[in-house]
This record gives structure tokens, sequence and C-alpha cells, in this order.
């Protein structure tokens, strides 16, 4: 790891202010479980480092009820498992944060370094850059791809995205506030993801300088959410396929539907194929079957992943029927 400049602002606007003085080499420090393991690898090596920790502007959770939930950009996964009311609303939320198994990570880690984290591809992490190329060709399709992307990646990017809050957050509709030089501006969650064409892009929507600073999710109203993630392991381990499913029930039946899978393309994935295999429909083991199958009718495996096609099949079948019950 090179030697850096260690800044610690104690307002967006001066974090803003470093960022922005770093001349293209500063980035932003949430908690930290991210950035520094890329450092060690040497895929990143900013020569400023501006910390967000002791910005109170960023901390916090706030209910509105009937009307929202606003999750400041340095809340930590154990805070978001702790708050009895996101678990009362929002329990898939808390869900999601479950899922990160590591005490240190769930202590340290923040709702803005979770959608903000880069991907774990391991050509990436190795210096090939983003999109994975050496001398014009791209590695993954013919080199190790047991964990990339099954949907979306007819390149030229083949990672997949690590955040696990954004399926849901995409799910429930939620925004993102950011702050940058130009002020702040809102975008949907979903929006905040895209996929890079060319080398040298990012994968999020951030403007150069600019931070998370919250996020805004509508209140669910009368609506069964969940979210399920499938690991090799139990212990600390990144999912291999994920979903989140919001279901709104009429009587016995689905109303209506919202799917999303995670770390199966290089954005958070919206599956309207499972919605449609759900409206009008009592929920199952049948039905949820058949939704998780019609989620992946799009999904075209690597050589070596496509067993990651059944992981997602079977993700969506139980988060739907963990939604239901």
């Amino acid at each position: 790891m090179q030697a850096f400049e260690y800044a610690r602002p104690k307002s967006a606007e001066e974090a803003i202010k470093l960022l922005a003085g770093g001349e293209g080499e500063a980035l932003a420090l949430a908690g930290g479980t991210d950035l520094i393991s890329l450092m060690k690898d040497g895929a990143a090596t900013p020569k400023r480092l501006v910390s967000l920790q002791h910005i109170g502007e960023l901390k916090g959770i706030t209910f509105h009820s009937g009307s929202s939930l606003r999750l400041g950009a340095g809340v930590t996964f154990e805070e978001l498992m702790d708050s009895a009311e996101l678990r009362s609303h929002y329990p898939a939320l808390a869900q999601a944060a479950e899922g990160v198994t590591s005490p240190q990570i769930r202590s340290t880690g923040t709702v803005g370094g979770d959608l903000c984290q880069r991907p774990r591809c391991w050509y990436y992490r190795a210096g090939f850059g983003l999109l994975a190329m050496y001398q014009g060709k791209p590695l993954v399709p013919d080199g190790d791809n047991r964990y990339h992307a099954i949907l979306g990646n007819s390149g030229p990017a083949y990672f997949v995205c690590p955040s696990s809050l954004a399926p849901i957050l995409i799910a429930m509709d939620a925004k993102v506030k950011l702050r940058g030089p130009q002020g702040p501006r809102e975008i949907s969650v979903r929006d905040f993801f895209v996929t890079p064409q060319r080398e040298g892009e990012s994968e999020h929507a951030l403007r150069p300088s600019e931070i998370v600073t919250e996020v805004l999710v509508p209140d669910p109203g009368d609506v069964k959410m969940a979210v399920y993630e499938v690991r090799q392991k139990e212990a600390l381990d990144w999912p291999l396929a994920a979903a989140a499913v919001m279901l709104k029930l009429d009587g016995g039946s689905v109303q209506s539907a919202r799917v999303v899978l995670g770390h199966v393309a290089p954005v958070p994935w919206p599956a309207p194929e499972a919605e449609d295999a759900l409206k009008g429909r009592s929920v199952n083991e049948d039905v949820a079957w058949e939704a998780g199958k019609a989620a992946l009718t799009k999904a075209t495996p690597l050589s070596q992943n496509a067993y990651k096609v059944q992981l997602a099949r079977v993700a969506v079948k139980r988060a739907i029927l963990r939604a239901a019950t």
C-alpha cells in the first residue's frame, strides 16, 4: 500500500472540497471494509483519503410514519439490524443486513459504502481493470468465470454487482441523495447502478468528487417483503445469488409483485418475468418455483457458472415463500 494523506472533515461540504482538491486522486472513506482491501491489492492508489466517519449529517435512521424512511449514508449494518422500527416496517432491509455475518463488517460497513463498493471480480482486483481486459481482449469469457454474471453479460462487463442492500432498495423504489461540487441531487437507486461500456467508466452514477449522503425509502404500505441469499458457506462469504421480493396480496392472491435479483449481473437485475408469473395467483411452492424459473429465462451462463442459474431460481422461490408467510 502506498503512502497517502488522511483528512477528517466535519461536514459534507468540507469533504467535497477535500475530494475536489485531490486533483482526481482523492477517494472518500466510509467504513473502509472495501476500500482498504482495494488499496492493499493495488487496485486503488489514492493520494488522499477523505474520511466520512465524523460527519454528523450522514448519520441516523429517521422514520416518517406513513411517508418514508431516511437512512443516512453513514448508518452501519449493525444499526440497521438493531432498529426495532426498521425490523417492523422494513423487515427485508434487516434481512439483507443480517446476510453480512462478520461482526467487524457489521459494525463498520455503511449503507453508502455498500452501494458504492467495487466488484469482487478477481481480474479487476488483480489490476486488469473493471472490464477485465488484456491486450484488448476480455479475460472473463475464456477464463475462470465461476462467480461472474449470468445476466446482462453479453459484454463488455462480466462482473456482478456486490451490493447487499441494492436489490431490496430497488424493489421498494428507493432514492439516493448525492452531493458534489455542483450541489445536491437525487436519483433512483436503480439508476445509481450502470453497466460500463468502456474502460475508465464507473459502475456507479457518481460524478467527480460526489458522495452519497442519504437513502430515502417510501413507506411500503401493506405489502409483504423478503430477501433470500444463497452462499457457499454460512460464515463470512459473498452471495452466489440473491433475490429481493415484494408482494401486494389481495385476499389469497398476488395483486402485484416486485422481484429484483442480486449478484447475478453487473447491476441489480429486475425480473418482470417473475412478477408476471405471480400476478393473480395464490403463493405456494409450485407457483414460487415457476416464478423462479421465469426470472432466469434470459440467463446466458458462461463456461463455468451455469450452476448459478439454479441457485438464482432457488433464491427467487425462497424469497417469495419467505415474503408470503
